[in-house]
């Protein structure tokens, strides 16, 4: 009760979610399901960094230069194709 930093629910999922179903109630809905996908991989990638204790502006700007975060349980990158 004293400790401000621990989070009111532990539904990590729903908050996940709640920006998606956001993002719909403001522009009534996805365009393509392609910038559907796009948005939830975004944001997928920044609640990730948050998890981990990662600063997302600084995360971001790594993963634009090619250098994104991984979480430390991953053994490797995967591999890009094509």
């Amino acid at each position: 009760m004293d400790d401000f930093w621990v989070p009111f629910d532990n539904d990590l999922a729903k908050r996940d979610l709640r920006m998606v179903k956001l993002e719909q109630k403001v522009s009534g809905c996805f365009c393509t399901e392609g910038g559907a996908e796009t948005f939830c991989r975004i944001r997928s990638y920044i609640s990730t960094c948050r998890k981990n204790g990662q600063r997302v502006f600084d995360a971001s700007v790594s993963a634009l230069l090619g250098d994104p975060f991984y979480p430390s349980f991953l053994q490797s990158p995967p591999v890009p194709s094509g």
